[in-house]
């Protein structure tokens, strides 16, 4: 499959350690910018637009994610006597580490990703265009674990798709515990 790397430099994961840096993406536009800058660099006009929002709200949304280490200015250029600043992610992928801070301040909850799906997807399941699974199973914490690192993969895989066509789609995936019934041991 052929790299889709935005066209600039970044980290393939970075690890969210600040509570201020969690704060950062729980905010639905910055979400949004974050996910549109996957494709390409991107200034703040043209965030604006994609996103359809004011400029100005934008640039301050941009703003709190570059003092949080998720974005960085990765080109400028002159557009008349005005320095035109192009941003970009800072990694591909950004997970909350489960470390307290070194102030101890309390890490806050990351969003759940499975209620921003439900939102964005309920227009896709009223038109019969929405695909998915669930499924329980009884596995340890271990095979948990090593499931996690093979959907971190597919995500990864997901993000590299070249990006063609004319319709944005969703990718939702997760594990979680669950209170589901088991049934009781063979006997």
């Amino acid at each position: 499959m052929a790299d889709n790397r935005p066209d600039y430099e970044l980290a393939d994961r970075m690890a969210l350690t600040r509570p201020d840096q969690v704060k950062a993406i729980g905010h639905p536009l910055r979400t949004m910018i974050l996910q549109l800058l996957h494709e390409r660099a991107a200034t703040v006009t043209e965030l604006a637009e994609a996103v359809e929002r004011p400029k100005s709200t934008v640039a301050h949304h941009v703003d709190v994610l570059t003092r949080n280490g998720l974005l960085q200015v990765v080109r400028t250029r002159k557009v008349r006597a005005i320095e035109e600043r192009f941003y970009g992610r800072t990694a591909r992928m950004f997970h909350v580490a489960a470390e307290s801070s070194p102030a101890g301040e309390q890490m806050p909850r990351d969003f759940n990703d499975f209620e921003v799906a439900a939102r964005e997807s309920a227009k896709a399941f009223e038109q019969g265009k929405l695909w998915g699974f669930i499924r329980h199973a009884r596995i340890s914490q271990d095979q948990a674990s090593q499931f996690w690192e093979q959907m971190a993969e597919l995500v990864d895989e997901f993000d590299r798709m070249p990006r063609s066509g004319e319709t944005m789609y969703g990718f939702a995936i997760g594990i979680y515990p669950t209170d589901h019934p088991t049934l009781p041991t063979a006997q």
